[in-house]
């Protein structure tokens, strides 16, 4: 199947363009003609932008609609339309828009939205699930569910980590200052008195004028690096070496894969319960994953689970995921209650992130507050020693 862009008028004389999947553009155009579409022309979706990703809040509101107005009957493309009418953002009204009229066209939900691009994969895996299972509200309400705690959770990990990061950002704006404004009044001053001056002081004050002078170019490079990083970061090679920077970090690495197991565990719950099979479950569970690593052993799981090996055997010979997670996993095949059992495997390694955070954070932010102390206190001793050095002399010579 590719893509295509179609131009078209609706019987209400409206000219719009919709992006489709099709195996081919003449088959797409005989589709709408025959659903009563003036079609202009259809071409290849090839060179188009990447798609936009849903942000998490704002999708959550709008599926607690849409399942509000399926549970009340309304038909699934007039509900769909009337929600792209509330919508303030213009790209995600579009997108449903274009939902709207795949689904009249005869095409399912599923690959409606699918087609969008930047929705996430288990959203339109679930939706398939309750198209062929035949309860689509059942399926919405599980992942509005997995939605509400997802979000919940990572406001939670996001509020602990506020005050940490703008404590960093206090003590970088506090040591700019004093080095391109402090430091340069005090060489001012050296200067016209013409003492002597300590080799930490002479240091300090060159560091200071290059500062002054250059600081400027020095943050241009700063700025062009860290934009060359987060677009490196963003290709497989740079995602996997921002990967295992993040597992390799001394205290934040553990929190970090309990973190993502935490999240396929509760994915992986979510999509069992809603009736698909383990192996789409388990491929659909590793692209909701952050972490490139743990995505690249549940991929390799599916391997051995399609051979006919427990989930369990099979995330244990990865040797990427905790032992307690293994043993509950075990647990839930041996009772025939995997499902449950992962949402329990979720929420211990949630509420585990959750104290390490806390832990951390509490130990982070005194360091934090001693590492700029420090460097306080060298800048000023750096600075007023010579004054004191002057003074002992002043009091010498009388």
């Amino acid at each position: 199947m590719a893509e295509f862009v179609i131009k078209l008028a609706d019987e209400r004389g409206r000219v719009q363009e919709q992006t489709h999947s099709a195996a081919s553009a003449e088959e797409l155009r005989q589709r709408f003609a025959h659903a009563g579409y003036h079609v202009f022309s259809v071409r290849s979706r090839g060179g188009l932008g990447r798609k936009k990703k849903a942000k998490l809040e704002p999708f959550l509101i709008f599926n607690q609609q849409f399942l509000t107005l399926v549970r009340a009957g309304l038909p699934i493309h007039g509900s769909l339309e009337m929600l792209a009418k509330n919508q303030r953002n213009p790209y995600f009204a579009g997108q449903l828009l274009n939902v709207t009229e795949r689904v009249k066209t005869g095409e399912s939900l599923s690959s409606a939205f699918e087609a969008q691009g930047g929705f996430p994969a288990m959203y339109t895996t679930t939706l398939l699930a309750g198209e062929r299972s035949g309860n689509l509200q059942e399926v919405l309400e599980r992942f509005v569910s997995f939605q509400r705690i997802s979000l919940t959770f990572r406001k939670k990990v996001t509020a602990s980590l506020i005050y940490p990061c703008v404590l960093i950002t206090i003590v970088i704006a506090l040591f700019i200052f004093l080095i391109t404004f402090v430091v340069p009044s005090f060489a001012t001053l050296y200067d016209q008195m013409g003492s002597h001056l300590p080799a930490i002081t002479i240091a300090l004050l060159n560091f200071g004028k290059q500062a002054q002078h250059n600081g400027i170019y020095g943050l241009l490079v700063v700025a062009a690096l860290g934009y060359g990083a987060s677009r490196y970061a963003r290709t497989p090679k740079g995602r996997d070496i921002v990967d295992g920077f993040r597992i390799g970090l001394p205290i934040f690495g553990k929190i970090w894969i309990k973190y993502q197991v935490a999240l396929f565990g509760r994915t992986l719950s979510t999509l069992l319960t809603g009736g698909l099979p383990l192996v789409p479950s388990l491929e659909t569970a590793a692209r909701s994953i952050s972490s490139n690593r743990i995505a690249k052993a549940v991929f390799s799981s599916v391997v051995s689970v399609r051979e006919g090996q427990t989930l369990a055997n099979s995330l244990q010979a990865t040797k990427v995921f905790p032992g307690v997670a293994i043993e509950m996993i075990t647990v839930g095949e041996q009772t025939g209650a995997l499902p449950q059992m992962l949402n329990s495997v979720a929420e211990f390694f949630e509420e585990d992130v959750e104290t390490a955070l806390t832990a951390s954070m509490a130990l982070i932010e005194p360091a934090i507050l001693l590492v700029m102390g420090v460097f306080v206190v060298i800048i000023l001793i750096a600075l007023y020693l010579p004054i004191f050095s002057l003074g002992q002399v002043q009091q010498f010579q009388q």
